[in-house]
């Protein structure tokens, strides 16, 4: 009796264990939920403004961030036949050549290893007046977080259960508040080199940050260039899960966009 009442007990406790690493791994790398949908750009509030001294920064008006809206196409339409007609020109980024990157460190199995993650969900416009370059404006800028992925399916579930929570949080948001530093003409074949402050949302938590920016005018209906910025995930309460083989996970984080932007057909 008594060695059955313990064969009893052993087997209970490893059901038990079983039980408990399965809801473990669902809760860390079990699947998570799939884009809600296409990302369209919010459309950039476009203002008139009185040009600038050279080299002196420029407002950008904010837009209320949201998420990816049936309408939108609509909206951006409206926005684009109401742009002002003072040489101002829109343009949309270009999904499908263009890419959001995050790149930070870890020790995985013991080794040393860069971990990138990767995806085009990305939205944004900007309007750009070529004679004036002063008056840019950029608009709000979207990634879909649930779409971006690692070189490991296991690390793509931990970031988006554990870390990014893309269930609750869909969509990582920068709202740019100032362009610095850039003025003059722009002709085909010019490249500019300046930055973007505004404000980055990951999760409910908003900072501040300025991306180091590069554009190309490529032509007259396509402009192309790269921006990072590297913050900290202290900053947005970004903890890293207790996960077998993974260690020392850096704190600093790159963030990183090279994009392809035109006017919106």
């Amino acid at each position: 009796m008594k060695r059955n009442w313990l064969i009893g007990g052993v087997v209970a406790a490893i059901v038990l264990v079983g039980v408990a690493a399965l809801a473990l791994y669902n809760y860390v790398l079990g699947p998570t939920l799939a884009a809600s949908g296409p990302l369209t750009a919010i459309p950039v509030v476009v203002a008139t403004k009185t040009p600038t001294p050279a080299g002196a920064a420029t407002s950008v008006p904010q837009a209320t961030p949201s998420a990816a809206d049936p309408q939108a196409t609509a909206a951006l339409e409206a926005t684009e036949a109401s742009a002002p007609n003072d040489g101002t020109l829109i343009f949309t980024i270009d999904q499908s050549r263009s890419e959001v990157r995050f790149i930070l460190s870890e020790v995985l199995s013991g080794n040393p290893t860069t971990v990138v993650g990767a995806s085009n969900q990305v939205a944004g416009q900007i309007a750009v007046n070529p004679s004036d370059l002063s008056t840019a404006q950029v608009g709000v800028i979207q990634v879909n977080a649930r779409t971006l992925e690692t070189d490991r399916s296991q690390r793509n579930n931990a970031i988006r259960n554990r870390i990014l929570h893309t269930d609750t949080y869909e969509f990582i948001t920068f709202t740019p508040t100032e362009v610095r530093g850039l003025s003059g003409a722009a002709n085909p074949g010019d490249s500019f080199t300046f930055q973007i402050a505004g404000d980055l949302t990951i999760q409910a938590v908003t900072q501040p940050v300025v991306f180091e920016v590069t554009v190309t005018a490529d032509s007259a209906t396509q402009i192309s260039g790269s921006a990072t910025t590297t913050v900290l995930r202290s900053d947005y309460g970004l903890q890293i899960p207790s996960v077998p083989q993974v260690a020392d996970v850096s704190e600093e984080v790159t963030l990183e966009i090279d994009f392809v932007a035109a006017p919106a057909s």
